[in-house]
């Protein structure tokens, strides 16, 4: 599982965002609270396109929540993304001098007054999913400030041993619908009744054997490391450019196919540690699947 860490570390200058994170945030308000709000899963692609047969048409969408005061008549959204952009999560730097591949990679959530809702609907999702009182907000709220100081990386990747639906799950991604999920379970133990509706949600999955343990960052490219190991695994990163466009780094995503379907080899960073994924057919899927809502786990009534 993904693991939770004491603090969030401070950022390096060196990693810059190609657009500022959470511009327009603001911190969560507290409610009253005998208020009334409405939560809408709002889901919107980040950018579909056709790469000749082999991928076909990829729904790659992004997630938030939204939220609706009735007393107030103020509108929120709240989502959870990459600090410096998602190929800075997904690929680290080569610098010159340093001999450790260099993350830049955090995420983190941002929330904000209003909802763009031309954005959501235009080609996307903005639905009621449950009502919420001011107390089940504030109590999220709390739990939201918990989740974002100890869930400090963003992981793209799922890997599991196989296509099928039972398959073992060596590594879990960890992303903005993962955050979605983990805020409607909250709401649910909270007390949250959610709507019976179809709810569907992106995965990018590697498929690989057992996983092998190769080490941290010092173990590998420290003094004593392994310098056939690290060359290995520089080697496997270089082809990629953390800052990127989105577009750029779906042609990324293409390369690393290409290496892993002829080479049968990933190098995967994960809680701070590397591990050599002997891939397997299919090597590599985006799956759009139905994730149901959920169900709290106390007796709960309606609000």
């Amino acid at each position: 599982p993904h693991r939770r860490f004491d603090y969030r570390p401070k950022t390096d200058p060196y990693c810059q965002a190609r657009y500022t994170f959470c511009p327009t945030g603001s911190a969560i308000p507290v409610m009253k609270e005998e208020d009334v709000i409405e939560v809408y899963r709002l889901q919107a692609p980040v950018w579909e396109f056709k790469y000749g047969d082999l991928l076909g048409h990829l729904k790659i969408m992004h997630d938030a929540v939204g939220f609706k005061s009735s007393l107030t008549g103020k509108n929120y959204t709240m989502e959870w993304y990459e600090l410096f952009q998602l190929g800075n999560c997904t690929f680290p730097h080569l610098r010159p001098g340093m001999d450790a591949p260099f993350w830049c990679n955090q995420g983190a959530a941002c929330f904000y007054e209003g909802i763009d809702d031309a954005h959501w609907k235009a080609n996307g999702t903005l639905v009621l999913v449950t009502t919420i009182s001011g107390t089940m907000f504030n109590e999220m709220a709390q739990w939201v400030k918990y989740d974002n100081e100890t869930g400090i990386y963003y992981e793209t990747w799922t890997v599991q041993a196989s296509p099928d639906k039972k398959s073992t799950v060596w590594f879990d991604s960890y992303e903005c619908s993962k955050f979605i999920l983990r805020t409607y379970q909250k709401l649910a133990d909270l007390g949250a009744v959610f709507k019976k509706i179809q709810t569907n949600y992106t995965s990018i999955i590697l498929f690989s054997g057992e996983p092998i343990y190769l080490g941290n960052e010092t173990s590998i490219f420290g003094p004593q490391g392994n310098k056939t190991l690290a060359a290995a695994i520089r080697d496997f990163y270089n082809p990629f450019k953390p800052h990127q466009s989105v577009r750029e780094f779906f042609v990324d995503l293409f390369k690393i196919i290409d290496r892993v379907i002829l080479n049968h080899q990933f190098y995967l960073f994960y809680n701070l540690e590397y591990w050599f994924l002997p891939m397997k057919y299919p090597y590599l899927k985006v799956i759009y699947e139905e994730v149901p809502l959920p169900v709290g786990s106390k007796a709960s009534f309606g609000v």
